[in-house]
């Protein structure tokens, strides 16, 4: 899970992994995050973010910010995810999480996209193929579902504790019953027939 690392490491280069959470849901924020690993760090997660328990992440996520040499984060809100689209807020949020960093490194290894302004190598499943991309992903992820528990007491009849904005049936059924809440992508289907229709 370190290999495209490695080229980087023996060189005596440091790498920044990047990587998101929360593009697909309905509803809040996308949240990026951006590692830096000391080189040649051990393996020390053997799975992406989306196959843990909630309890194997948070104890990746705690071990993760034990060995970073740094940590940057950014949150995308829906309501700018609206205005711009998916793809340029992930961009733009890999942007903000990088710079966030406030440390030296040589090149970014990120999930899928390529990112603007700096040497980068975009990887497809580059959480599954990059432990500095695997350890972003749990943190965002981690991140990404404090902001949803947070929003659940807000808006406590969608059970965004539950099922973090993605669009389950539980979701829909409730968004049908209530309509879209504040923090809803109203540019995505279905809450953008909601509007249409409502």
């Amino acid at each position: 899970m370190r290999e495209y690392e490695e080229l980087y490491w023996s060189k005596g280069l440091l790498v920044a992994g990047v990587d998101e959470a929360g593009r697909g849901p309905l509803a809040g924020p996308l949240v990026a995050c951006a590692v830096i690993l000391q080189p040649f760090t051990e393996p020390f997660i053997d799975k992406d973010s989306k196959a843990m328990t909630p309890k194997e992440r948070e104890e990746a996520y705690q071990r993760i910010r034990m060995k970073a040499l740094a940590i940057g984060t950014a949150v995308v809100d829906s309501s700018l995810i609206d205005r711009i689209g998916i793809l340029r807020a992930n961009q733009l949020a890999f942007k903000r999480a990088i710079e966030d960093l406030k440390h030296a490194f040589h090149l970014v290894i990120s999930d899928y996209l390529p990112v603007e302004g700096y040497e980068c190598l975009p990887l497809v499943k580059g959480d599954k193929k990059s432990l500095s991309c695997a350890c972003a992903s749990v943190v965002a992820k981690v991140l990404r579902d404090r902001i949803m528990e947070y929003y659940h007491r807000l808006f406590p009849q969608y059970n965004f504790a539950k099922h973090k904005g993605y669009a389950t049936k539980e979701h829909i059924k409730a968004l049908n019953l209530y309509r879209e809440s504040p923090i809803h992508r109203k540019s995505f289907s279905p809450v953008k027939q909601l509007q249409f229709f409502g």
